[in-house]
């Protein structure tokens, strides 16, 4: 049994700033350790390597709340605020085999290497884009003028959301990320109203298909057509699931990778050895250090702080804890892959570590389907970022920086940065 007087405190804005020092205690002294979070849920916390790994891979923890809503004693609310209310609860991050497999099959045609390889050209442009916005002015804020634009208006190219729609979805994507640990109504709010757009697009895009063809005259190659073509053609896709589909890709698809940049580049800007073996590895036009450095990110600092829920549909063991069915168990990333039984040194930043099967993007069926695209995106946006603004400095104490206090992700509020200004303009 651990003293609960020398657990430390968790989910406060301290805790927000650094948790590894708690999570460092938890690993040694409560591996498997059960606690109240913010939302009244009690929940299990699962902070090793080896039983993270094991538990996120274990079909007995089900992604399915249904487990927990009908347990004796649940409480509280769990997973994405508002996902009910709009009906939108029919996603990959909700259900498990053979649902999860038949969507999972569907979706993962628009994540292949090649449609990602071949989405790199549109990343770049927007990220010179959005370089090109603060680049002469000499400062930045790189979190809402950077790291958030960059990927929401990628993703939605990737869905098939019009232009003219996209900003629309940056207010509502905005309203997530600047309140998601905090009031829920707000929240709400957004996917309300990005739920009834999707419909809306769905079924404008079912009726008119040939307006929005594909570069080569034929089918339209977006990901939302791609849903409506299977729905069509007998995969027995619903409505709501293919709002949902879309829902929870542009959801979990543009918050990571938001965090992904910000945090990476967080940790490059306080770690000037690293950062300065990067930027002679990119001025030497060389690759591959750039793309361990993403993957040691990733370990180091990652978007995604606990994996997104689970519940045991049966009692069982982990970690050597008892848990009762329907409890919900989150398995703490952050935790996880600084645990120096795997990891050397984990608490340090190593650019060119090898030996990296970190669990940034989760394991098992359930691994994150989107993670090329935040790759290719956090690849390009460092390389650009070190590349244009070789003298980017941090412009303002580290401890200062707020991190949003949300349950699953990590990610700054902002990231205000300095540097000479560009001369001119780019074409």
């Amino acid at each position: 049994m651990t003293d609960p007087a020398a657990t430390p405190e968790l989910f406060t804005w301290e805790f927000a700033t650094d948790p590894y020092p708690a999570y460092a205690w938890l690993r040694e002294h409560a591996p498997v350790h059960r606690t109240t979070l913010p939302s009244g849920v009690e929940a299990w916390l699962v902070t090793r390597y080896a039983d993270a790994r094991e538990a996120l891979a274990d079909p007995r923890l089900s992604k399915n709340p249904v487990h927990h809503a009908e347990s004796p004693g649940a409480r509280g609310k769990t997973g994405i605020p508002g996902e009910r209310s709009a009906d939108l609860m029919t996603h990959l991050l909700n259900i498990d085999p053979p649902d999860h497999t038949r969507l999972r099959r569907l979706v993962s045609k628009a994540f292949t290497p090649r449609r990602v390889a071949g989405f790199g050209e549109r990343v770049q442009q927007l990220t010179d884009r959005f370089v090109d916005g603060f680049a002469a002015r000499g400062e930045a804020d790189l979190i809402h003028e950077f790291a958030f634009p960059l990927p929401i208006y990628a993703i939605c190219d990737l869905l098939g959301v019009p232009a003219e729609d996209q900003d629309d979805f940056r207010d509502w994507a905005g309203m997530m990320i600047r309140h998601g640990g905090g009031p829920r109504g707000g929240v709400a709010r957004s996917v309300k109203r990005m739920r009834a757009y999707l419909v809306e697009l769905i079924h404008r895009k079912r009726a008119e298909p040939a307006a929005a063809g594909g570069a080569d005259g034929g089918a339209p190659d977006d990901l939302i057509s791609g849903l409506i073509r299977a729905s069509d053609h007998g995969e027995h896709l619903t409505e709501n699931e293919a709002a949902a589909m879309a829902f929870i890709l542009l959801f979990a698809g543009f918050e990571t990778t938001v965090n992904l940049i910000g945090n990476g580049m967080h940790t490059l800007l306080t770690h000037p050895g690293p950062r300065a073996e990067l930027q002679a590895s990119l001025a030497a036009g060389e690759t591959a250090l750039l793309e361990t450095a993403v993957e040691e990110l990733l370990r180091h600092d990652g978007p995604v702080e606990l994996a997104t829920w689970r519940y045991a549909t049966t009692a069982l063991t982990v970690g050597g804890q008892p848990i009762a069915a329907g409890d919900p168990v989150l398995v703490v990333l952050a935790a996880a892959d600084r645990d120096p039984a795997r990891f050397s040194a984990p608490d340090s930043v190593n650019l060119a570590r090898a030996d990296n099967p970190h669990l940034g993007y989760g394991h098992g069926i359930h691994y994150c389907l989107g993670a090329p695209l935040a790759r290719l995106e956090a690849r390009t946006a460092l390389a650009t970022l070190l590349t244009r603004l070789p003298d980017l400095r941090l412009a303002a104490d580290p401890g200062d920086l707020r991190w949003r206090g949300g349950l699953i992700m990590r990610g700054l509020r902002t990231l205000p940065v300095a540097f000479t200004p560009e001369a001119g303009q780019r074409n």
